[in-house]
Parts: C-alpha cells; sequence; structure tokens
C-alpha cells in the first residue's frame, strides 16, 4: 500500500481555489457543491499545495455541533463542509439554493479515488475497526480503481492518543508523502481530529467521511438507493446496527426537525418583508 514519497518542499504552484457559497442550516454553513465541484476542489488544493480540511455532515453533525463546542469549532474552522444528508439538501434548498443531489461521503471517496488515477494523487486512510478492516478497505480501493496510489494507513486505538502517539502519526503521514488523508473515525472525533492536527500536517487536504471506511471495507451494508433518495437512510442503518445507532437517532433527528421547522418559519418571515 506504499509508493515512494512525494518531496514535501514543493513549492505552491497556483493560488488556493475559492470555497463555493454556502447556506447557514442552524447554525453550520452548507457548501452549495456537487460532487464534480468538490472533487475539482480538493485537486485544487493539492496542486496549489495550499492546507484545508473538509467535514462531511448529516444531520447528526449539525445537530450535535450545537451541543459540543469543539465540533462547533472544528466544523465552523473547515475549509468547507458539503451536506451528506439528504434532509439537508431539502432544507438547503427550502432557504434558497439549487442543489440537485447531496454530497454523500462514500461516493465522494470514490469520485475522489477514480479522478486521481489520472492526476496521480496520493492518498493516506486514517481510521477503520481494526488493522484488518483497514487492509480490506485498501485492497477494494486498488481493486476497484487499479493505478489509485494509497501511500499508507493507520487505524488508531479506541481511545485518545497519547502525546508520544500523535507525533508518530504525523511523522507516519508525512513521510508518506500523502496529499489527501481520509478520516474515518465518525462524528465527532473526526473533525475533531481534523481541527487539532491540521497544522500538523503536510498533506494538504483531509476529508472526514466517517462510515466510507465500513462501506467500501464491504463491513456494513449501504442503503438501497430509493432509500438514499428518500431520506430514509438512518432507517436502514438503524436496522443494520440498532445497538450503536439508536440513541443517536433518537435523539438528533426530531431535534432536527424542530429547528428547522422554526428556522424555516424566520426565513419566511424576513423574505416577507423584503
Amino acid at each position: 500500500m506504499s509508493t515512494p514519497a512525494r518531496s514535501a518542499t514543493c513549492p505552491a504552484v497556483a493560488p488556493a481555489p475559492p470555497p463555493p457559497a454556502t447556506v447557514d442550516v442552524l447554525g453550520v454553513p452548507l457548501a452549495c457543491t456537487d460532487y464534480d465541484a468538490t472533487v475539482d476542489w480538493i485537486e485544487a488544493m493539492v496542486a496549489a499545495r495550499r492546507r484545508g480540511y473538509v467535514c462531511v455532515a448529516a444531520t447528526h453533525t449539525v445537530m450535535a455541533a450545537r451541543e459540543d463546542g469543539r465540533l462547533r469549532d472544528a466544523v465552523l474552522g473547515s475549509s468547507m463542509t458539503v451536506p451528506d444528508g439528504q434532509p439537508l439538501v431539502w432544507a438547503m434548498n427550502a432557504l434558497g439554493a439549487r442543489l440537485h443531489a447531496r454530497v454523500y461521503g462514500p461516493t465522494l471517496m470514490q469520485r475522489a479515488m477514480e479522478r486521481s488515477v489520472q492526476t496521480g494523487t496520493r492518498h493516506f486512510l486514517y481510521g477503520g475497526r481494526s488493522n484488518a478492516a483497514l487492509a480490506s478497505l485498501a485492497d477494494n480501493l486498488q481493486r476497484r480503481h487499479p493505478g489509485v496510489k494509497l501511500v499508507g494507513g493507520y487505524a488508531p486505538p479506541f481511545r485518545p492518543l497519547t502525546a508520544h502517539e500523535e507525533e508518530h502519526v504525523v511523522a507516519h503521514i508525512d513521510s508518506s508523502g500523502a496529499d489527501v488523508v481520509w478520516v474515518g473515525i465518525g462524528v465527532p472525533k473526526q473533525e475533531k481530529w481534523m481541527a487539532a492536527m491540521r497544522a500538523r500536517l503536510q498533506a494538504p487536504v483531509l476529508i472526514g467521511v466517517g462510515a466510507a471506511f465500513d462501506f467500501h471495507a464491504g463491513l456494513v451494508p449501504q442503503a438501497p438507493r430509493w432509500m438514499q433518495e428518500a431520506g430514509l437512510e438512518w432507517a436502514f442503518r438503524l436496522a443494520a446496527e440498532p445497538r450503536r445507532l439508536w440513541r443517536r437517532y433518537l435523539r438528533y433527528n426530531p431535534r432536527f426537525v424542530v429547528g428547522f421547522a422554526r428556522q424555516y418559519v424566520r426565513h419566511r418571515a424576513a423574505s416577507g418583508r423584503r
């Protein structure tokens, strides 16, 4: 899973690409973007050797950020936060956006891998349930995208890293010559990790994609397309992993519906006064 490292002293050759316009949903600015535009931005950041990170947000992320100050700071500090959940796309469009689809983390990862076969962008995988799961993920990605450059991986323990372990991870990622670090350790850990590690890592782009690691490794099934498009992916995932996810959905789904209903009423009232 390794190839010779790219020089870390490559100078910037282009200006940093501008981030897309956003729509605020319950305090989180969500990017008005699609897969192609997001992958274009990633590749432009790599070409310019500029540093940033991307959050991939579902309704859980938006609502948890209202209660967790560190998560909120991490999300607000990102280069962009893309709408991973279909309900967020509906909310953004209700507030005036014109999005046709969400930017689903697993599909974004797939599209970026496809593009990078032509561009030579190098990827590092940080996350996974175990070293075996990480190896399965790498094998599947290389099989599906022949020629993709996976330059390293690390499956962290299910606890905070020690200072020594953090230093080891930074050295490991930097020595790999990675351009993009995919982070799959779940919300809110991955957002906080990216915010904390962003200044310490040389890789231009960090992207938190949560369950994409499990999906692409073949450990957890994805919802059928019709359920995804109907905004029912949460129900499929709840049925697949009830013990892990029931508290999340019971807590945050109703709060999102109520919270956004209030925001939409305020939006319509403000629009009527213009």
